[in-house]
């Protein structure tokens, strides 16, 4: 600079700057360094900035009026800096000017040329607003200020005129900077009706926030709703995330793979059979090989695992990485304010220096700490975006990986709620992780600046400071252990307490037939209480973290005053010092406050990281088991010695078949003997451990339980695929769905609610049988179908569609059935024994073969020709919510019931014509189709009511009742006296630090070393004090929380329990769980962390004000306004932040009934190859969600700048009064002011927080105070424990709806039955017969009002037999108030002996989640056996037996009759022979009593029952 300046000329100078009443630079740092340094920034981003814009083309911007003037001023710049440089050539003449009035001018016109030039490279790569043009024109407006006041005192008037061209064109580029451009051509922005105004912010409105002000002003004025809400950016759509994530995972199970050394999967090989041929691909932690079946193999392990934290690090490292460049810049800053704190306590020291020098260094630390706030936010922007995009792609990829995950046994890898755990806690972890994660090395940065600050002062003895940090690693990394280990075990009870509570949920309706709430409330209960444990022993851990680091900072401070002054005679501790460590300690209170958190967050998340690794990597299921692209040949269906397994431990399933193309094929066989296996295995569901399984063309799939979409008719049926009205309309007519669809309130349009709440079981199923029609696949596979529709309807259907007539006529069809009356019609027939095929033929071929098949046939050719008759189609709902197809081995017993073969004997039997059947039923239907048409013509105009409503957020201010409800569940008392400790604590800080100050003033008396020992001593006890009282507090809180949290799920479990049934009718499942899973998550562990975080700022920031107040009075001038404006921007804010966060909650629940929804019906989908529409829905379900998360840092900005503004004010107010104020009063004040900055900034965000995470007290509130049923016991009108003795029941003049606003089901019944009576109950579709059993659980029994006891039973119907996790015993007596010969009994009766006892575990078999390891047949086996063994004076059987082969219902029905015989029966018949030696059949039509009497009186009226009777070919 000398060089370039001239001999004489200096870049400094003292007396010029400092000690002058009118202060100037020198000219030579006005030619250099201020002229220089704008030009030297934007030369050093350039490079980078290029690479940038080579990488980032957004499209093309029109040339616009700003972009041409931007244009034409930096030429204009350009040709002003060669005028100086030209005229300066020219004044050669007359002098010789340095070099610097050349080399000046000369940088200037370049950069200015670079300028322009970028200027239209932005607008050819679609910038609309560039931040680095705007940071460079505002550096050179702001170098040139200085130079513009030097310029009027020169006389040289070229220069001066050149100088204000300069300064007028800059400020006018800064000006134009400010406005953006157009979007550019063919850009999303255009495209998008409600674009996210953040893609298309200026920079100034970027750093700022300024462009989410308009959604702050929506919110304020009125509440927000989802359609307010702006699109989410393109970049952070789940399409583009989970792919990113996706390909990062694949890679890493890659290089999982080739490392290890040729080898399959596992670290052993298997003897038999080999790996290659099992249908189970990917997956790293998958290895369970049995003992009996390893090789021990000499080869290591795996030199390396899949992991998914590397997988993370790649996809969103890079965009994290520009966060933390902005934190670490943010670190540096932070350390300038205590520099100028130094500074201004000097100045308030010394006398004479001019007052300017105060003013400058007062707006210097505003300055300074505006900087830091918009570099901050930036920070904690890319943060936040990026836990946002991880949350995305973990959710993503979750829901992928779900869908070609194996069913295991239906023992389902991971458990439902386990996987909801999954999406919703632990995804939820990792966004949280990422705001503060760049903590973990910026917190030690941080502390090693501050304690290189304290050694410049002299005041740092390294080694005590570093030892006071070194006591806590120790310290934390314990209490980080046992957290970890904490967290372990609390997922653990948290996933068994959401997958107890799925079932119950999806059980709901037989828990409260059977009264068995109250055992399952205690098992929630008792899990809940071991999760409560473990959180308090968190609690304390968290008190003890807490108190470490509050206190870490203060005790810093006192090791360092007490042996400064200590340590030498000669130290005075003065103003200057102990404030400016003061504020450095304040600086480290934040990073070490946030520190333990962070890693509290940190161990979560690696819990969390564990988990979700865990389930990425389990194996999923070969797409290439089964072969579908091979050349076509006769067989459409072929199975060459195919070895099939659930689970390596199960007995394999052994087939060998060849279906030709086009024919109808039966599977028969008993009870689990491994029919809905061998479908599973042709779907590719199981495991083939051998053999080679060929499946031409594509599939269609009616599963054993329909599933159905919670979606209209139409959509179920057309799954997909576009409407072609005709097709559909022979489709609807096929599956005898027409006469439905007038029933139906909407016709095809009637939502259907989840898992088909709506329709009857009939009904559900012919929707599955037409969306398979519908698909028009090549294949089809049909399991059971016919079960569950009546007799005419199954007729009807297998001619119109299944049978050699019907609409599949041509199609390849394997139709799985217990019916025996449509077996000759068909081309073959398999029939399996054990999971094996035991003989396969023709209906002639097997006859002749005269095996088991034919000697069944003889058996049961009396009680034919259509066996299946009554399915009842009610309006019930259907709690089952488990898609299984899988069955296990039973061992059947083939004795053959004689006295019921006698009784049938005596039963006069005429086969019905079958071909007249069909033209009836034929006849019927077009007569109906053409009543459907009209009915539709009429419907249409109607709106339709949804049956699902869609749940309803809460809008305005959080009630101050919900509130009151938290600090009722902590106790009114404790939170007074938490209230009371925090101020306590606050008191404690203010007095230590007034007392310092105080100590400073020591200084100036000389009186320092009088008193030492007293001032340590009385710092040190506040500081202790301080210390005992957070530890205290912080305790007292938590535990007080845990109590809430205890309490709020306890009402709110007890309450769901309590509701009743019509509440589940229309409530998703998905709703409920997202309360006891998230919103119980955040009471549990978010709710505490936000109010202790809350009171703690809260008495930080209120005791800055006062300790500022007390030390400049007038400063009481400026918090009014300044509260006042804080309180409105905070009000402001909080009120869109709030909705936002109600958003953000209900847009969560699709996520996971959607999810629930994929896992039920997944090999539905997968048959049908819906994948990927699927995973659409999914995604944007997900990006839904993800729209609300805006909450963005607008808030943090606009506080912090209330919060530098009082940095501005204390320390223009310590400049006015610096004559009547003692240094260390300033000290006090200003180092005060500069921590209230952060705790303003987090009083809000926790204020925010706090009523963001309310929220979840308002909807577990909400949930906990729904309508409940009437009490479980009523005293007075209890009934006497052997009651009911006779079994009378009396209905009287009895009508029903299921809930208000729907139409009666039942209409003036009136029927008494005596005990001892057996009832079979019987009626086409519809007409009420499950209503009616129903009833009796709540109805007058024997003259007592009664609701739902242990006293009577129900069997639930076909197609919802519920089964529970847990043991077989548990499933069958939850109450343990059976022996276990009692069980056993009823095991025999129910023809579950067999089964049991040949299972290892026996009584104490583990039943999977929905019972999915026992066939369909089995789980209707054990509902009865429940019946069975209550002995109930009342039974009530509800097609108690349509999934069972007939030999087994035969003994079935003999036990009934044996057992039961005292006892009143209700028998909802399946099988219209079952009921003939009944006392009484009643017969309902539209919910009316059409008949009464004795079969044999009904069969000589003629009526509608002979009608039904005669249909099942039974007169």
């Amino acid at each position: 600079v000398f060089c370039v300046c001239g001999p004489k000329t200096m870049i400094s100078e003292a007396n010029l700057t400092f000690h002058a009443d009118r202060p100037d630079l020198p000219e030579c740092f006005q030619l250099t360094v201020l002229s220089w340094l704008p030009c030297i920034c934007l030369w050093a981003a350039s490079p980078l900035y290029l690479l940038y814009l080579k990488r980032n083309n957004r499209g093309y911007i029109m040339m616009s009026i700003v972009n041409r003037l931007k244009t034409a001023f930096g030429l204009l710049l350009w040709i002003v800096c060669w005028a100086d440089l030209f005229y300066t050539i020219h004044q050669r003449k007359e002098f010789s000017p340095p070099p610097v009035y050349y080399v000046t001018p000369l940088v200037l016109g370049m950069t200015m040329l670079l300028a322009t030039f970028l200027i239209q490279l932005e607008r050819l790569r679609g910038v609309q607003s560039s931040g680095v043009l705007f940071i460079f024109w505002f550096l050179s407006v702001l170098c040139a200020i200085v130079p513009f006041r030097s310029k009027i005192l020169q006389s040289n008037a070229f220069q001066l005129t050149t100088f204000y061209l300069y300064f007028g064109l800059i400020v006018c580029e800064l000006i134009l900077c400010c406005f953006n451009e157009k979007p550019p051509l063919f850009s999303s922005v255009v495209t998008d009706p409600n674009p996210c105004p953040e893609n298309t912010a200026g920079f100034l409105s970027t750093i700022t926030f300024w462009w989410f002000t308009r959604m702050a002003i929506k919110g304020y004025k009125k509440p927000l709703e989802a359609k307010d809400l702006w699109s989410l950016n393109q970049r952070d759509s789940s399409k583009n995330m989970v792919p990113k994530l996706l390909l990062e995972w694949d890679r890493e199970l890659a290089k999982a793979k080739s490392s290890e050394p040729n080898a399959p999967p596992s670290q052993a090989m298997y003897s038999k059979p080999p790996p290659s041929t099992t249908n189970h691909v990917g997956g790293a932690d998958s290895r369970s090989p049995e003992e009996g079946e390893v090789l021990l193999s000499s080869r290591k392990a795996p030199s390396r695992q899949p992991s998914f934290m590397r997988a993370l690090v790649k996809a969103f490292g890079p965009y994290f990485l520009i966060g933390s460049a902005f934190k670490l810049l943010q670190d540096v800053i932070t350390f300038v304010n205590p520099q100028l704190l130094r500074m201004l306590i000097s100045f308030i020291k010394q006398k004479g220096v001019p007052d300017w020098w105060g003013y400058a260094l007062a707006f210097l630390m505003f300055f300074t700490a505006v900087l830091q706030t918009l570099i901050l936010h930036q920070h904690f922007q890319y943060c936040f975006v990026t836990g946002m995009n991880v949350r995305t792609a973990i959710i993503g990829a979750i829901y992928r990986k779900v869908l070609p995950l194996p069913e295991q046994s239906g023992q389902s890898l991971v458990h439902r709620g386990e996987v909801v755990n999954l999406m919703s806690v632990d995804a939820q972890r990792f966004m949280d992780l990422t705001t503060f994660l760049n903590m973990l090395w910026s917190a030690p940065i941080q502390i090693m600046l501050a304690l290189y600050f304290l050694w410049q002062y002299g005041l740092s003895h390294f080694d005590k400071h570093v030892a006071v940090m070194i006591l806590l690693i120790p310290l934390n990394a314990f209490i980080a252990m046992k957290t970890r280990a904490f967290q372990v075990e609390q997922m653990q009870y948290k996933d068994e307490r959401i997958k107890l509570m799925n079932e119950i949920l999806n059980g709901i309706k037989v828990l409260k037939l059977y009264a068995w709430e109250k055992s399952f409330i205690q098992k929630v209960l008792a899990i809940r209480q071991k999760e409560l444990n473990v959180l308090r022993k968190t609690a304390i851990l968290g008190a003890l973290s807490t108190m470490a680091w509050t206190s870490a900072p203060f005790m810093v401070a006192l090791t360092t005053f007490a042996v400064y002054v200590t340590v030498d005679e000669n130290n005075v501790l003065d103003a200057e010092k102990a404030f400016v460590s003061l504020s450095l300690f304040n600086i480290l209170r934040f990073p070490l406050n946030m520190l333990p958190q962070v890693i509290s967050s940190l161990v979560q998340a690696s819990v969390s990281l564990k988990r979700i690794q865990s389930f990425l990597s389990h194996n999923e299921l070969d797409p290439e088991s089964v072969d579908k692209k091979g050349p076509g040949t006769e067989f459409a269906v072929t199975v060459i010695n195919g070895m099939f397994t659930w689970d390596r431990q199960d007995p394999p399933v052994l087939i060998n078949m060849m279906v030709p193309q086009g024919s109808l094929l039966a599977v028969v066989g008993h009870v689990g003997c491994g029919k809905s296996s061998l479908i599973s295995a042709l779907l590719g569901e199981m495991e083939k451990t051998e053999g080679d399984v060929s499946v031409r063309g594509s599939v269609a799939y009616v599963p054993q339980q329909a599933w159905i979409q919670n979606a209209s008719l139409r959509d179920n049926i057309l799954f997909g695929k576009a409407l072609d009205e005709c097709k559909y309309r022979s489709v609807l007519e096929a599956c005898a769905l027409t006469p439905d669809l007038e029933v139906l309130p909407g016709g095809d349009m009637t939502e259907i609610g989840e898992k088909g709440i709506n329709l009857s079981g009939g009904q559900r199923q012919r929707v599955s049988l037409a969306r398979a029609l519908y698909s028009d696949a090549d294949v089809y596979l049909l399991d059971d179908p016919l079960s569950a529709v009546d007799s005419h309807v199954a007729k009807h259907i297998f001619d119109n569609l299944i049978g050699p007539e019907g609409a599949l006529k041509g199609k390849t069809r394997i139709l799985v059935t217990h019916g025996i009356t449509f077996l000759p019609q068909v081309h073959n027939i398999m029939v399996m024994v054990e999971g094996r095929v035991s003989e396969m033929g023709s209906y002639q071929e097997l006859l002749k073969q005269n095996g088991a098949f034919a000697e069944f046939l003889r058996n049961y050719t009396l009680e034919d020709i259509i066996e299946e008759d009554e399915a009842n189609e009610e309006e019930e709902l259907f709690p089952e919510d488990a898609l299984s197809n899988h069955t296990d081995i039973v061992a059947s017993e083939p004795t053959i019931n004689e006295a019921k073969r006698s009784f049938l004997r005596q039963i006069s039997i005429i086969s019905a014509d079958g071909e007249g059947m069909r033209c009836r039923s034929v006849k019927r239907s077009s007569c109906s189709q053409r009543k459907h048409m009209e009915a539709q013509e009429k419907k249409k105009p109607q709106e339709v009511d949804k049956l699902i409503q869609a749940e309803t957020a809460e809008t305005g201010k959080v009630k101050v009742t919900v509130y009151l409800e938290y600090a009722k569940a902590v106790g009114l008392v404790l939170s007074v006296v938490i209230c009371l400790l925090y101020g306590c604590q606050s008191a404690a800080a203010i007095g230590a630090n007034v007392w310092l100050s105080d100590w400073t003033n020591d200084a100036a008396t000389n009186r320092t070393q009088e008193r030492v020992n007293m001032r340590v001593g009385v710092y040190a006890a506040l500081g202790i004090a301080q210390g005992i009282l957070v530890m205290i507090s912080s305790l007292t809180l938590y535990m007080g929380n845990v109590g809430a949290a205890r309490k709020l799920h306890f009402n709110l479990v007890t309450n769901k329990l309590h509701t009743p049934q019509s509440f589940y009718d229309t409530t998703p499942i998905g709703r409920i769980i997202n309360r006891f899973s998230k919103d119980v998550y955040v009471i549990d562990e978010a709710l505490p962390a936000t109010v202790l975080m809350f009171l703690g700022t809260f008495f930080v920031s209120l005791s800055t004000l006062i300790v500022i107040v007390s030390s400049t009075p007038i400063f009481a001038v400026v918090v009014v306004p300044l509260i006042f404006v804080y309180i409105f921007v905070q009000r402001f804010y909080v009120a869109t932040s709030r909705q936002l966060k109600r958003l953000e909650s209900v847009s969560r629940s699709p996520i996971y009934s959607h999810f629930s929804e994929t896992i039920t019906g997944s090999s539905v989908i997968r048959a049908y190859g819906r994948e990927s529409a699927f995973v659409r829905m999914s995604d944007s379900k997900v990006d839904d969600n993800q729209k609300s998360y805006y909450r963005v840092l607008w808030l943090g900005v606009r506080i912090e700048f209330i919060g530098n503004c009082i940095v501005l004010f204390a320390a223009l107010f310590a400049v006015t009064g610096k004559e009547s104020l003692s240094p260390g009063l300033v000290g006090l004040s200003v180092s005060y002011a500069l921590q209230v900055t952060m705790s303003l900034n987090w009083m809000v965000r926790m204020t925010s927080d706090l009523e963001n995470n309310i929220v979840a007290v308002e909807r577990v509130k909400e949930y906990s105070e729904t309508q409940t049923e009437a009490p479980w016991e009523i005293q007075d009108k209890k009934p006497p424990p052997d009651w009911p003795t006779q079994g009378n029941v009396q209905f009287k003049d009895y009508s029903v709806r299921y809930r208000e606003g729907l139409d009666l089901v039942l209409k003036n019944l009136s029927i008494s039955v005596t005990g001892g009576e057996k009832i079979g109950i019987v009626g086409r579709t519809g007409a009420g017969k499950s209503s009616m059993t129903l009833c009796l659980f709540d109805c007058e029994l024997t003259g007592l009002y009664y609701q739902s006891e242990p006293q009577l039973c129900f069997t639930p119907r076909a197609q919802e037999p519920v089964l529970f996790s847990g043991t077989l015993r548990m499933n069958l007596d939850p109450f343990d108030a059976y022996s276990d010969e009692e069980v056993w009994k009823v095991l025999q009766h129910a023809h579950l002996h067999k089964f049991v006892s040949n299972q290892p575990a026996q009584l104490l078999l583990e039943c999977a989640e929905g019972g999915e390891n026992l066939s369909m047949g089995q789980r209707q086996l054990v509902c009865l056996a429940r019946a069975l063994l209550r002995k109930s004076r009342i039974l009530i059987l509800d097609e108690a037996t349509a999934s069972i082969d007939l030999e087994t219902d035969d003994l079935i029905q003999s036990t009934i009759r044996t057992q039961f015989e005292e006892c009143t029966v209700f028998t909802i018949a399946h099988r219209l022979n079952t009921i003939m030696d009944y006392t009484r059949v009643l017969v309902l039509d539209k919910g009316k009593i059409a008949e009464f009497d004795t079969p044999t009186n009904l069969l000589s009226k003629r009526g509608i029952f002979y009608g039904m009777a005669k249909d099942a070919g039974l007169v």
